[in-house]
């Protein structure tokens, strides 16, 4: 039996397949200050052969979580770069704010070292480094406290000699060491110097997470493997030794699985939906691959979906290109100041959850809006989490009119969410119009159809097992491992020397990423390459891809700054069956709030044979999600049991 297991920040889910293809799935609420104890305790329910695992533990330990504090960082740089960390780029989240504060620096300044060296942007040594002096600070820095050392120099990514030498000789002083060639071999200073800080932080943390998983798992006769942020699988040791690559592990796998699916089915164009208990997230699926971005900021804020600029630590690392909003079933509804309603971001996460969880809570949330307007069942998690209907009233009644709370709470997280598919569609020079939305997550499919409407989307599929798709996205997923190197003089040379680099995992084939721009351009776009890397095929690529983002292409030469290459090793995929094709499902019925109340069927979907149509309003219930169908929205039950809901 092969486990998918995803750790969220309400629920902690699981997907088992055994080698029959039967699937079983089931959550359990997650521990936040202990997150591989949920993971434990589900997998005992099990026998398995394999552990697919993603987690969110790198960005939870870098916004400060309790039990994942960050350890002492010594840092060791070029002699006069030694702020380069602090001062960063003029990039302020809050502009008018006269006493804004930068995000608490991971390495203080008396544990960064300054090392005599020089290498040129050519590539020339112009200094080497004495591995004397090296030392001599790595024991100031031992001394200090430091567990964990990165190393950042100028000019590493034209010539890593000299970090080489002295991360070779930090290695025998510290068990955790990090050179910034080894995680982002580009240019700018800043951003290569932020990742390894980061990653050398995150070391000690994901590496003794990852070791007692790991641990449990072998002595289960098992082994476990862990989704990173590109959306491919890739081992404990090198998700040990590269963590910063794990920071958006758990949503990428989301979009993964809408790329899988949206390959089986034929479709070209999908909006990957996820929304969970604390969060809500959208990416993109064109031509069956997910958007690819290189550039992120973990642990700083995020306004209407869109990363803040210099709010958080620069990381540059190839993710899954997504846009998250705080909207899930635990977000918080509330009045501000001048009475008017709100919703997020803060969350009631899954201690204590929704006030109708009977856990202690007594905020009230989109859970408890969706229950009080008759949308969910009174079970969640097939029956393991109890709902209070009064609990969820007497929390929204705080507010005003439970009822009337509710409608406007569902109304106002619909349009949040519409911001983020906008985000990753008409702002990546994409029309939405033109996509169909793949709704999943626990909440998903309930506001799915709503959301669609608001951005001029007319058709939704909700994919089999929505609550948990994301861990059947783990089971979909592929090995992918990644090579990069920055200005290569000759494109088919420097792909070959990373395809070569990267042919130890024996792959089945490689993915050929860019990143372009025109000459005296600040920043670039990551071009996907085919087999043709001649400089008129990557200038047409580029000028295809400048064009849909921004409107407007250049009569300017084309640069190419990085190239990277991924190695894929295929894994075989669970096997999607259609449901049977003859069946009379048992109709309930319920009072259901739309723009009034009114009654709706209820279905079991387990009970909907193949082709049959499903008239809103209408709800369609399972173990871990409701599907809402709102009224002049028709669904049909499709291949591999696909739900597709059409207005």
């Amino acid at each position: 039996m092969i486990v998918g297991v995803d750790v969220g920040g309400t629920f902690t889910d699981f997907v088992a397949v055994d080698e029959e293809g039967r699937v079983a799935a089931f959550k359990i609420l997650s521990t936040p200050r202990e997150p591989e104890r949920a993971v434990v305790e589900g997998l005992s329910r099990l026998e398995f052969s394999e552990v697919l695992h993603a987690s969110t533990i790198g960005t939870n330990a870098l916004l400060g979580q309790v039990g994942l504090e960050l350890p002492k960082v010594a840092y060791f740089t070029t002699r006069g770069f030694r702020d380069v960390l602090e001062i960063g780029r003029q990039n302020r989240p809050q502009l008018y704010d006269l006493f804004f504060q930068k995000p608490r620096q991971i390495v203080p300044r008396d544990l960064r070292f300054e090392v005599e060296e020089r290498t040129l942007p050519d590539g020339t040594v112009e200094k080497q480094v004495d591995p004397a002096e090296v030392s001599t600070l790595a024991e100031k820095a031992r001394a200090a406290g430091a567990v964990a050392a990165a190393v950042g120099f100028l000019h590493s990514y034209a010539n890593p000699d000299n970090e080489r030498r002295a991360a070779e000789v930090l290695r025998k002083y510290f068990e955790y060491v990090t050179a910034s060639h080894e995680v982002a071999w580009e240019p700018r200073e800043y951003e290569r110097f932020s990742t390894a800080v980061v990653n050398a932080a995150l070391m000690p943390v994901v590496g003794r997470y990852l070791a007692k998983l790991d641990s449990y798992v072998r002595s289960r006769g098992g082994r476990m493997y862990v989704m990173a942020s590109s959306g491919g699988l890739v081992t404990v040791e090198e998700a040990a030794r590269r963590p910063v690559q794990l920071v958006e592990s758990g949503p990428a796998a989301g979009v993964v699985a809408a790329a899988e699916l949206a390959k089986a089915l034929g479709e070209r164009r999908v909006v990957s939906f996820d929304m969970g208990g604390t969060t809500a997230k959208a990416g993109v699926v064109v031509d069956f691959e997910p958007s690819i971005t290189t550039e992120y900021e973990v642990g700083g804020e995020s306004h209407k979906g869109r990363i803040v600029k210099g709010s958080g630590y620069p990381v540059r690392f190839p993710f899954v290109d997504l846009a998250e909003v705080s909207a899930g079933g635990g977000t918080i509804i509330w009045r501000d100041a001048g009475g008017a309603l709100r919703v997020g971001p803060l969350s009631a996460g899954a201690d204590p959850g929704p006030a109708c969880y009977g856990r202690g809570g007594a905020e009230p949330t989109v859970t408890d809006a969706n229950l009080v307007l008759g949308r969910i069942p009174e079970a969640l998690a097939g029956g393991a989490v109890k709902l209070d209907p009064r609990a969820a009233e007497k929390a929204l009644a705080k507010l005003g009119d439970p009822v009337d709370v509710a409608a406007s709470a569902v109304k106002l997280i619909n349009l949040e969410m519409a911001r983020a598919i906008r985000l990753v569609t008409v702002e990546r020079g994409l029309d939405p119009s033109s996509f169909a939305i793949m709704a999943f997550g626990g909440a998903g499919p309930q506001h799915a159809a709503e959301v669609a409407e608001e951005m001029g989307i007319s058709r939704v599929l909700i994919p089999p097992m929505p609550g948990v798709f994301t861990s059947l996205g783990m089971l979909m997923a592929d090995f992918k491992f990644e090579a990069r190197m920055a200005y290569p003089r000759d494109l088919a040379e420097g792909f070959r020397l990373l395809e070569q680099q990267l042919s130890i995992y024996k792959p089945d084939y490689y993915v050929r990423l860019a990143d372009v721009r025109y000459k005296g351009q600040g920043w670039e776009l990551t071009v996907p390459l085919g087999a043709d890397v001649s400089p008129e095929a990557v200038k047409r690529a580029f000028e295809e891809r400048h064009k849909a983002t921004y409107g407007f292409t250049l009569d300017r030469e084309v640069e190419v700054v990085t190239i990277r290459a991924f190695a894929v090793v295929k894994r075989a995929k669970p096997r999607l069956r259609d449901p049977p094709s003859e069946g009379a499902p048992d109709v309930g019925e319920r009072e259901v709030y739309f723009d009034g109340w009114t009654k709706a069927a209820v279905y079991k979907r387990a009970q909907l044979p193949l082709g049959y149509r499903v008239k809103g309003p209408a709800l369609i219930v399972e173990d871990n999600s409701t599907t809402v169908v709102p009224p002049r929205w028709e669904a049909a039950v499709g291949k591999y049991g696909v739900l597709e809901m059409r207005l």
